[in-house]
């Protein structure tokens, strides 16, 4: 069952009513403390928000989106030389090597400008560096979106340093991805069926995901019901103008699941097609991931082992888009592992 969200209603300051997906005004209107205490509650009890003046520039945004539409509408022959993904660069419906498939193209490029200019040999062979600077500023504006968030979680969580979240995205060695999805229409969204499924149901496996689309529905989120019936998909309404941040599992972990990574996946669209960028906030692949100290309790034990990201990665490309990764890394598993791709 798919229903309508209630987004674009600033959340209430003590409650976040079932059902709704919150709106955060990361402008701060009623203070630093009160924006840090929304986007705790927010992250704790959907694992996602609706962000709104955000401070990333339009023409930011515009800049890449005019980029990645001039890419997508090149002849196949020409985007297949960006490809095949090994997971990075173009690939089409097949996601990963374990058999998804959805209803997209996409790009998948490693946030390291390095790393951007040369695939931008490919992607735009005319003129790389009009790619690759449009991606370097975008990413640029979003990474400091992420920090900002991830410190104000930080300042939430009453943890010691608050910026400990913020400095593993930061660090120079940072594994950090960008996703461009293209969806273009299906005959098959209409009844919902395997056809119309664009990107199937997932969690996200870094530290924290900042979504962007253009004004096509498709995102849909699983929320509880809040009256004992299990969980629901919620249509999330489209918003250029806003980005949709959510938990990863990694966050999830370093917080000994006080913050929820959310399943989602993204419906085709049977008359316009979508357009999603999608920032995967990640640490260095060395980077020890285990519960922060203030989040483990004589009431909250350490619920996760100790791992690093190369371990959750490399474990992570074994497995099926839908795999609950973070069982396999449970503090009494008796083995690690774990699994999917990136999204959205």
């Amino acid at each position: 069952m798919v229903v309508p969200s209630a987004a674009g209603r600033e959340m209430a300051p003590d409650s976040l009513p079932l059902g709704i997906i919150p709106t955060v005004d990361m402008s701060a209107p009623s203070g630093r403390g009160d924006l840090a205490r929304r986007l705790v509650r927010a992250c704790a009890e959907r694992g996602f928000f609706k962000a709104v003046n955000h401070g990333v520039p339009p023409r930011v945004c515009a800049r890449l989106d005019a980029a990645a539409s001039a890419f997508f509408a090149r002849p196949a022959q020409a985007k297949q030389a960006a490809g095949p993904p090994d997971p990075l660069g173009y690939g089409s419906r097949n996601i990963g090597a374990n058999g998804d498939v959805g209803e997209l193209e996409y790009l998948i490029l490693h946030a390291q400008p390095g790393a951007v200019a040369r695939k931008a040999k490919v992607i735009d062979a005319e003129d790389p560096s009009r790619f690759s600077v449009a991606v370097n500023e975008y990413v640029g504006a979003v990474r400091h979106l992420a920090c900002r968030v991830l410190d104000l979680l930080g300042e939430g969580l009453g943890l010691g340093d608050p910026t400990s979240l913020s400095c593993l995205i930061s660090a120079v060695d940072s594994d950090s991805l960008l996703r461009i999805n293209h969806y273009p229409t299906s005959s098959g969204a209409a009844d919902m069926s395997a056809k119309g499924i664009g990107f199937g149901e997932h969690t996200d496996p870094q530290i924290l995901s900042l979504l962007r689309a253009n004004d096509v529905d498709g995102l849909q989120v699983l929320l509880p019901d809040g009256h004992g019936g299990g969980d629901q998909w919620v249509q999330v309404p489209a918003d250029p103008s806003a980005f949709f941040i959510n938990v990863g599992d990694l966050l999830q972990a370093l917080t000994n699941g006080r913050l929820v990574s959310i399943r989602h996946r993204v419906m085709a669209s049977t008359t316009r097609p979508r357009l999603s960028t999608i920032y995967f906030a990640a640490p260095p692949l060395d980077a020890r991931i285990a519960a922060l100290p203030e989040t483990v309790t004589a009431g909250a034990p350490r619920r996760y082992r100790t791992f690093t990201w190369a371990e959750y990665k490399k474990a992570m490309y074994a497995l099926r888009l839908s795999h609950n990764r973070l069982d396999l890394f449970h503090a009494n598993a008796t083995s690690g592992g774990s699994g999917d791709v990136v999204d959205d």
